[in-house]
């Protein structure tokens, strides 16, 4: 066989016809999956916070059917309603941004003074929350699906938020500029268009 192969020209252009077919097939077997979790990562930005009720999807493999019983495991928790500032800040009108960080972490600290800017902006209320008390603010949160600290979460102002509270999250480092245009960007009224490349 060896010899065939070294010494016939068709041989070794059979054996590379093979070769490119089986390395097409197996690129176009392990592209094409990441799609679907990509755009559902980008939808999960922008959901309800505010209201409490979080949607939740149901566990891989999961039955459907209305006589499916719940276990324990299945049974998911109510999250816990914002701190009674942050409510009264909303239902002022006023935009909330919500700035987590941990203690420690140098793109915290710096998330954390690039957010004091928004002192100086007209109706807005932020909050600085450590990341161990997330847990106070799971009705926005698990809304929004904060996954990693620093996240700053800014809240729709009630009077555009047309009956359902929303909010976006921004992960890590924020300069003071892109800290006030997250702040905007949740307070604008108007015509928007879709982005195509």
């Amino acid at each position: 066989m060896r010899e065939k192969l070294n010494s016939n020209p068709m041989v070794q252009m059979g054996v590379i016809a093979v070769l490119l077919v089986a390395a097409a097939i197996f690129l176009l077997t392990t592209m094409g999956g990441g799609g679907e979790e990509e755009e559902a990562g980008s939808e999960a930005a922008e959901v309800t916070a505010v209201t409490g009720e979080a949607p939740v999807e149901p566990a891989e493999g999961a039955l459907e059917s209305p006589e499916a019983t719940a276990t324990p495991a299945s049974v998911p928790v109510p999250p816990v309603a914002p701190p009674k500032q942050v409510v009264d800040a909303f239902r002022s009108g006023a935009t909330v941004a919500l700035i987590f960080v941990r203690d420690g972490g140098i793109d915290d600290r710096l998330v954390q003074s690039a957010a004091s800017g928004l002192a100086s902006v007209p109706d807005v209320v932020s909050f600085v929350v450590p990341a161990r008390d997330i847990a106070h603010y799971s009705a926005i949160t698990s809304g929004v699906g904060v996954e990693r600290v620093p996240a700053l979460v800014v809240l729709t102002p009630k009077r555009l938020d047309q009956g359902i509270p929303t909010a976006s999250v921004h992960y890590g480092y924020q300069t003071p500029e892109s800290v006030v245009q997250a702040v905007i960007d949740a307070g604008y009224k108007g015509p928007t268009l879709a982005y195509h490349p």
